[in-house]
């Protein structure tokens, strides 16, 4: 790391993210489950394996177009479970309050939870609460973590890509992060931006149960975006990527506040959504099935993986160049998610 303090960056889930992590955390946490830099660790256990996750929001705003914070952490969370193919079973909820925070406000937050969760069916089962002076929050920040079990026989990883494999993507890029910064900043766009928050187990469980061993590896492209989420999975998997830009599906309204605001979409945060790389004899199965569910029927076959070089991934372009794609390097778009 080139600095000796803490940046805006290093919470991005960029390259200084992954910086940080590699240099200082790894260095002095040494466990193998957490050295893996997956979604959630799977652990063994005499009843079978569990796994076992845990996330913090600091969004700001609170409240946006097509939910708020307590829904994203519940969702989040979820979402990583499902990332290495497990039934999502339980969540704990701790919450930091800045003093003055509007009561009704906390009530609409964990209102909100608990519709989330009942609605995935994932109850929240513990729990803490703390409140720092005024000044030394900002309103709310929240952590969940969440445990899920993982049948015999599912192996999804960041390391189980393979040549070959076609790389979907469950559906539009981009919604969650545009929304946010929208909102935060009272741009006043013609168009109906909203989050795309919502929880993808069920749609990950369709697909390891009907379809066993075809889902080589799963990862919700969040911080950072689809750029980052498909680079770290050619980092672990050691392949190349090669992307299709006419392939991967924007919103009109996305596309046109990300191009007037200068942004590239494929850094920007999502936070219903999944990439999904498996097996190409069994693409149009996937895809149907994918598209099958509410949560993926804007599914579409956004690239595929070769054979390297390790860690490469390149964008085909809709002008018929190419372009290498990187993690993300600084921090456009803080308190995202």
């Amino acid at each position: 790391m080139n600095t000796d303090s803490i940046l805006l960056d290093h919470g991005s889930g960029g390259l200084a993210s992954q910086e940080l992590i590699r240099q200082l955390f790894l260095a002095h946490l040494d466990h193998p489950a957490l050295a893996a830099l997956e979604d959630s660790a799977v652990l063994d256990n005499d009843g079978g394996r569990l796994a076992f996750t845990t996330d913090s929001y600091v969004v700001d705003p609170i409240f946006f177009p097509g939910g708020d914070i307590g829904m994203l952490a519940v969702n989040g969370t979820i979402n990583d479970l499902a990332m290495r193919g497990a039934r999502p079973r339980y969540l704990s909820l701790g919450l930091i309050l800045e003093e003055g925070f509007a009561l009704s406000d906390l009530e609409r937050i964990i209102s909100s939870i608990a519709r989330s969760s009942r609605g995935a069916a994932v109850p929240v089962v513990t729990g803490d609460t703390k409140v720092v002076p005024r000044g030394k929050g900002d309103k709310i920040y929240i952590n969940t973590s969440g445990i899920g079990t993982l049948a015999d026989g599912i192996n999804i990883s960041c390391e189980g890509a393979k040549t070959g494999d076609l790389v979907i993507l469950s559906g539009t890029m981009g919604d969650h992060g545009i929304t946010v910064l929208v909102n935060r900043s009272a741009i006043s766009l013609e168009s109906h931006l909203t989050s795309d928050t919502m929880p993808l187990h069920r749609l990950v469980e369709k697909l390891v149960t009907e379809l066993p061993d075809v889902v080589h590896s799963l990862r919700d492209p969040t911080r950072g975006g689809v750029a980052t989420a498909v680079s770290e999975i050619a980092q672990a998997s050691e392949v190349g990527i090669i992307l299709e830009e006419t392939a991967i599906p924007v919103r009109p309204e996305v596309r046109a506040a990300c191009e007037m605001l200068g942004i590239d979409p494929l850094y920007l945060a999502n936070e219903g959504k999944c990439l999904a790389l498996v097996d190409p004899r069994y693409g149009k199965e996937v895809l149907a099935m994918m598209r099958s569910r509410p949560e993926g029927s804007d599914s579409a076959v956004i690239g595929q993986v070769t054979e390297g070089p390790a860690g490469r991934v390149e964008l085909k372009t809709t002008v018929g160049g190419s372009r290498l794609v990187t993690p993300l390097t600084g921090e456009p778009l803080p308190r995202i998610c």
